[in-house]
């Protein structure tokens, strides 16, 4: 007997695959992953834009980790729910909050490997015996935590266990071609120049990181030496902060290979 028109829609209908129903966790775990992101985000521009102390901002960054991280283990969990084979849909979302928390979390998580290895110091100089000396940058750190003054023989011993390869500049060269090379070497690096004193041979700046807004010091010392030559060294302290997580020894490494570069191209 020949069917009608609505019975073989009926058919057609109760023959279709049953929708899935959305994963749970796979929505959870993306909310939590962009709840994440803001939190982290905000961590570091809370501090630069004067909203928290920096405390409180490594606190929010710390908790946003925690959160990605929950994030990043519901997403695994709905990726699994919501595979082809799987009882539930929403694939899009488990893997979008996957790229998003593991992101989130990877910026704090490195920081804190990079922490393991290297030596809980903030101040960093190509001369350890003789630390080139802040002196227009003085008045600028009245209020900071940190010392301007060098640590002494114990920070030395951790600076060159870690980064032996943070030595002196010697050259041989006019002072003045070498003073004007390493200006433009710090503006080039985005320095902000407080001080340049060619007759003294020294040029003072900061540096300030783009998330947290953190304000690092730096003098550059260009003096002659007995035997002819020319020696440059650098300092870079923190102004906050026991362990810089490696940045002022950064920092000396691009400068002083920079201006070296800047040098041999220029001669």
């Amino acid at each position: 007997m020949p069917h009608n028109g609505n019975q073989g829609a009926a058919d057609l209908e109760n023959s279709a695959p049953p929708v899935k129903p959305r994963s749970r966790l796979a929505v959870i775990a993306l909310i939590l992953a962009v709840v994440a992101l803001v939190a982290a985000v905000a961590a570091g521009f809370g501090h630069r834009f004067g909203w928290w102390s920096f405390g409180t901002g490594f606190t929010v960054l710390r908790n946003a980790t925690i959160v990605a991280l929950a994030g990043v283990v519901l997403a695994v969990i709905g990726a699994y729910q919501t595979r082809p084979r799987g009882h539930r849909r929403g694939m899009p979302w488990a893997l979008a909050a996957l790229a998003i928390a593991a992101a989130t979390a990877a910026v704090p998580l490195s920081w804190l490997w990079i922490a393991t290895r290297v030596p809980p110091i903030h101040d960093i100089s190509t001369d350890t015996e003789n630390p080139p000396q802040f002196v227009a940058i003085l008045p600028l750190r009245a209020d900071a935590p940190n010392s301007a003054r060098y640590g002494g023989a114990a920070v030395a011993a951790q600076q060159h266990r870690a980064y032996p390869d943070i030595r002196p500049l010697l050259l041989h060269m006019p002072a003045a071609r070498v003073f004007t090379a390493a200006e433009f070497t710090a503006r080039d690096l985005g320095w902000h120049i407080v001080a340049a004193d060619l007759s003294a041979g020294r040029i003072e700046a900061t540096d300030t990181t783009f998330w947290f807004g953190f304000t690092d010091d730096i003098v550059v010392r260009i003096a002659p030496q007995p035997d002819g030559t020319l020696r440059v060294d650098a300092r870079s302290e923190s102004r906050v902060g026991r362990s810089d997580v490696g940045a002022n020894a950064r920092r000396l490494h691009r400068f002083l290979h920079g201006l070296a570069h800047r040098l041999k191209t220029e001669a």
